[in-house]
């Protein structure tokens, strides 16, 4: 039986606020794409990996890793309005012929090829055509609050249970993003009600947003190591 043909696409814009060029910026002696695109190329699965990006500067690097790059992104996709999904799109209309699409956020560095590889198998055995990777959370939102008029109000109404009582919540960890292209074209969506998790380890999970993630990210490879 012949594998699945996926199209894996690695979305890296050139416009971050908060730290600038972080889609390129070191991570232990690496730019921080680099450690996504080296673990991807590495998959038995993935047919094609490609670059999505609108940046000069992170299309060099990636090229000098191995990524492939068929494309420049269009400016108009890749503001800081622009929706996770339009540059999937672009994409899939630039590079046709796929039966599976997987997103590779950069800003996961600590996933692994066996994450991915694991995670295309469990979609591929189960017939799954949506599936995103989770973690588990750190807090329960039963236990979490807003705060309204200096006052503290809860999330969810109802009362809080005790550690023992309360159920396991999962979050998104942006690692993984799976769909089948057909269904994913025309729900244009990775989440809906046929999505199914794929559970990562907390380790795995770090999704850099903020300068103080880059630190932790370090000290985890070094642990690795």
């Amino acid at each position: 039986m012949n594998k699945p043909s996926v199209l894996a696409i690695i979305p890296a814009r050139g416009g971050s606020k908060g730290i600038p060029k972080k889609n390129i910026k070191e991570l232990a002696g690496k730019p921080l794409i680099a450690w996504t695109i080296e673990e991807a190329k590495k998959s038995k699965y993935i047919t094609r990996l490609i670059l999505s990006s609108d940046n000069d500067e992170i299309i060099e690097v990636a090229k000098t890793y191995g990524c492939e790059v068929p494309f420049k992104r269009p400016s108009e996709l890749a503001q800081d309005g622009t929706s996770g999904i339009a540059p999937v799109l672009h994409a899939l209309d630039e590079c046709k012929g796929y039966e599976y699409v997987v997103l590779l956020q950069p800003t996961s560095p600590l996933r692994t090829v066996e994450d991915i590889d694991t995670c295309l198998e469990q979609v591929f055995e189960n017939k799954s055509t949506f599936c995103v990777s989770v973690t588990e959370a750190s807090e329960a939102p039963q236990w979490m609050y807003h705060i309204e008029e200096n006052h503290l109000k809860p999330i969810l109404d109802e009362d809080p249970p005790t550690r023992q009582e309360l159920p396991k919540s999962y979050v998104l960890n942006g690692a993984l993003y799976v769909a089948k292209v057909e269904e994913f074209l025309q729900e244009q969506n990775f989440l809906n009600k046929d999505t199914v998790p794929f559970v990562m380890n907390k380790e795995s999970s770090y999704d850099i947003d903020e300068p103080i993630d880059f630190k932790i990210c370090h000290f985890l490879m070094q642990e690795r190591n």
